[in-house]
């Protein structure tokens, strides 16, 4: 199984082979596990075809979860995202593919955990967005999600991805941070960039506590989702400009680490504070399990 120990690793790597990181990993993978890089390629492939399809589920306006908390809202965005908006078609579609990968998730439907079910919307709102406007090809597209998933496996041996360990930071978060180092990839950025997006995506959400409204992956968590699509937008076109982060994306994850760790129980998806534990969420979660007990 492929260990990477730091983001700045993966850009040497990279760096020194003269490739994306993307191709550092294919190619890493590939020998570790005895396989054609053709077989992990299709395997990337058929993760890419399983975001479009929870996105084109969430996108239904009968949608539901179980709970009824939630639904809807992506084809109200889709719809609101026609007229343009403030920030234009293109960051509010994003926002509705975002949104819609969530609902299906909390709806039961089918999604890929990237890197959790909580903060799934991410990767698809931003990365399938660039690739329905045209902006990278599929095999981009897919050699991408190798680049996201290495930052995921840095930050989950470094830190967490877990929110019942670190927070929402550790998945809203992470998975921002990966948006953006593969968003930043699939434009033409340097490994270096993709290290630089990385880190600001992390540090404009460290701190992100855990708080669901009855213990479900709904309130706030789908609402989350876009605005982490959002961080990793900015963070990317940040990163593409020639900004840097003047902390280094390793130093962030180890802050990461620190924060998860400081949080009380209570806002480590417990439903015992925040937002879980203002009168609205205490009644929201009365009725559900009420009504879930009649």
């Amino acid at each position: 199984m492929l260990a990477y120990e730091t983001i700045e690793e993966l850009c040497q790597a990279a760096e020194a082979a003269g490739v994306p990181i993307s191709q550092v990993v294919l190619e890493d993978q590939a020998r570790q596990m005895e396989q054609e890089e053709s077989v992990l390629l299709e395997q990337m492939e058929r993760r890419l075809t399983v975001m479009e399809e929870s996105v084109q589920s969430g996108l239904d306006p009968a949608l539901r979860s179980f709970s009824g908390l939630s639904g809807g809202d992506a084809h109200r965005m889709e719809v609101y995202a026609a007229g343009g908006g403030i920030a234009g078609p293109f960051f509010n579609r994003a926002i509705a593919r975002a949104i819609a990968a969530s609902e299906c998730n909390a709806a039961m439907g089918r999604i890929v955990a990237a890197p959790t079910a909580g903060s799934c919307g991410i990767l698809p709102g931003t990365l399938l967005s660039v690739l329905a406007e045209g902006q990278c090809t599929r095999k981009q597209a897919v050699m991408a999600l190798f680049t996201a998933a290495a930052i995921g496996m840095v930050i989950s041996a470094k830190a967490t991805l877990a929110g019942a360990e670190g927070g929402c930071q550790a998945e809203c978060g992470s998975a921002s941070a990966m948006a953006a180092a593969a968003l930043v990839e699939v434009r033409g950025g340097s490994p270096r960039q993709c290290a630089h997006a990385c880190a600001i995506a992390l540090k404009n959400q460290l701190g992100l506590v855990c708080d669901p409204v009855a213990g479900l992956v709904e309130i706030p968590c789908i609402k989350r989702n876009a605005a982490g699509t959002a961080v990793a937008l900015t963070a990317a076109e940040m990163a593409l400009a020639g900004i840097e982060s003047a902390i280094p994306a390793d130093e962030c994850i180890g802050a990461l680490n620190e924060v998860g760790r400081s949080l009380p129980a209570a806002l480590r998806e417990t439903a015992q504070g925040g937002l879980a534990a203002t009168p609205t969420g205490i009644r929201l979660r009365q009725q559900i399990f009420q009504e879930a007990e009649a």
